[in-house]
């Protein structure tokens, strides 16, 4: 490993630009060079090996001998998985414990380890898992594993996932989010290392007299379940009592005024949230639901619609409405929230061209107009209700000429204010009985509908991701678009080629709904950089500033007296630098 640091060091120093792809042939060929080549050298290590050199001053780090510049460099080099930060956010997915749904959908995964409609195999499921459900402890190995990978932390996008977050209880949802903020506040002290294993020693304890006797039991309750014989609610009702058994005493305070403590902490702590995103049901969706969610500092809302047709929703024993799901899209985003919005393709009485034509409905009706989508297939587990329909022929997957053919024509079909953020969930191949088993669908769709020659205005494909941009490559665009309750202006930096390297997103409302404008998100894009430090890159070159002031000045002509933004809280204090002030669940600036 350290000639292969040394080689990459000397290719920086000799100014030739090496890339990643120059990083990974380097590790190649040094790892066939070994006395064992099976033991294949990383990105990961080589940046483990790195920093603790650099940290130590070894004899390494001296006879490599890089600048300021020169280690910058390296750390870009060996970061792993760099489309992580790409967004110029450390994204965190963290599950609430496992809880009963309202609700039963056919196609829905029935793991009784897990929260409803996830099941163990998930990457995210499964780093959960190792932590009991733990959010202190989700967050806290998450930040540790992407820092370790090179990834900068001190700005992070929290993903929520899980079961419907306003099925459980209020106190948990308040000591859960509570949590998350205490574990990005204490990130890299030793006080969370001392609370880490603290936490680790309680559930080895708590879980020993019970371990083998839960594995039992659960074993047995998802044989039941799989042979429909048995609901997920029936088998956490009767697993509840053994679970509550191996949940320690862990004296964590939470309430309103933990919460305010937390979140004051924050907007000078060691990682910051600068997103906050929780996933629910669109017939939970209310005004005390959303005041609620925005007391814990959230900024985006996911809902799982799922389906534009009521008749597809019942077949699948959904639940709700398309009427219900128009009523809590057009709230959020009254609130201010980033609404991000799930539709599955292939449900129960679908085709490919009703689903094309729900998904059109998604983009123009004016009661949706999401700013985020989430278009996956179904894909049937062995848990869910769907597989009796599917072994009587009821329902059928899509080919994959049909299921490729749908998504190019959906991908086409998305205006340039709205970014397709998945097309396929992280469900093992081993663990699909019928649907897509393709992990690369989403690029084998990208390349296909770019060959189309049509236009592609969706925003995640015109992302400039990791690549340098120069400021003076930049043009301001405008894009408006009306809605049921609000005008919307989405603005925009964008390169000669329309790649997108930052955007603004502002809310005009009407019928007097609001007495103030919204800027509901903010954001730009290029690889993370480090708080009050400046890389190469589009981050901190002020032009989300730019996008601010010109947000400011058509709120003014568009005759309103202040501004709101629906702040995160680790960014409170970037906006109050920009002349906002807090104003109860949003910062205001008076124009």
């Amino acid at each position: 490993m350290e000639e292969a640091l040394k080689e990459i060091a000397a290719l920086i120093k000799q100014g030739a630009s090496p890339t990643h792809k120059d990083v990974e042939r380097i590790l190649r060929e040094r790892s066939r060079a070994q006395v064992d080549p099976s033991r294949r050298l990383s990105k990961r290590s080589a940046m483990a090996l790195y920093v603790k050199e650099r940290d130590l001053q070894g004899e390494l780090w001296r006879e490599m001998a890089l600048d300021d510049a020169e280690d910058s460099q390296m750390v870009r080099l060996l970061r792993a998985k760099p489309r992580r930060t790409a967004s110029g956010v450390a994204t965190v997915s963290v599950l609430t414990k496992p809880w009963p749904c309202a609700h039963d959908c056919i196609y829905c995964p029935n793991d009784v380890r897990m929260p409803k409609s996830y099941i163990s195999d998930e990457p995210a499921c499964q780093r959960a898992l190792r932590c009991h459900f733990d959010p202190y402890l989700q967050m806290a190995s998450r930040l540790r594993t992407l820092a370790s990978m090179g990834h900068v932390t001190d700005k992070a996008e929290v993903i929520v996932l899980g079961g419907t977050w306003a099925d459980y209880p209020k106190g948990y949802r308040m000591w859960f989010t509570c949590q998350l903020f205490r574990a990005m506040n204490e990130f890299g002290t030793e006080r969370q290392e001392a609370e880490v294993e603290r936490r680790v020693a309680l559930y080895a304890s708590a879980c020993e007299s019970s371990q083998h006797a839960y594995q039992a039991a659960l074993d047995a309750h998802q044989e039941k379940i799989d042979a429909g014989e048995e609901s997920y609610a029936e088998a956490f009702s009767k697993l509840a009592p053994i679970r509550e058994e191996m949940e320690p005493e862990l004296d964590d305070a939470s309430g309103d005024e933990e919460l305010i403590c937390l979140q004051a902490a924050n907007e000078t702590a060691p990682v910051r949230c600068v997103g906050l995103v929780f996933e629910t049901r669109p017939d939970t969706v209310d005004a005390a639901l959303l005041t609620e969610l925005r007391t814990f500092g959230a900024t985006k809302i996911q809902l799982g619609i799922q389906s534009l047709d009521d008749d597809v929703l019942a077949k699948n024993c959904r639940g709700g409405t398309v009427e219900e799901a128009a009523s809590a899209v057009q709230l959020a985003r009254e609130f201010g929230f980033k609404t991000h919005v799930h539709l599955m393709a292939n449900l129960m009485g679908a085709t490919p061209d009703t689903d094309l034509a729900q998904y059109e409905r998604l983009m123009e009706d004016a009661r949706f107009m999401p700013d985020e989508v989430k278009l996956y297939p179904c894909a049937l587990v062995e848990s869910a209700r769907l597989t009796s329909a599917f072994e009587s022929g009821e329902w059928q997957p899509y080919s994959e000429d049909e299921l490729t053919d749908l998504l190019i024509k959906c991908v086409l079909a998305t205006p340039s204010h709205t970014r397709i953020s998945r097309m396929i969930r992280d469900i093992p191949s081993t663990d699909i009985i019928a649907g897509s088993k393709r992990t690369n669908l989403r690029q084998m769709v990208e390349e296909r509908a770019q060959g189309t020659g049509i236009p592609i205005k969706e925003m995640r494909m015109r992302e400039v991701a990791t690549s340098q941009v120069l400021t003076d490559q930049l043009t301001f665009r405008e894009h408006a678009y009306d809605t049921s309750s609000t005008q919307e202006r989405f603005l925009e930096w964008v390169t000669d080629d329309d790649r997108l390297a930052g955007f603004l997103r502002l809310s005009l409302p009407e019928g007097g709904s609001r007495d103030a404008a919204m800027i509901r998100e903010v954001h730009i894009y290029g690889s993370t950089s480090r708080i009050h430090e400046s890389e190469e890159g589009v981050q901190h070159l002020g032009l989300g500033t730019q996008l601010i002031e010109r947000a400011c000045q058509m709120a003014k002509g568009a005759g309103f007296s202040a501004v709101d933004v629906i702040s995160a809280v680790g960014t409170r204090g970037y906006y109050r630098s920009l002349g906002f002030e807090d104003a109860g669940l949003y910062q205001r600036r008076k124009l």
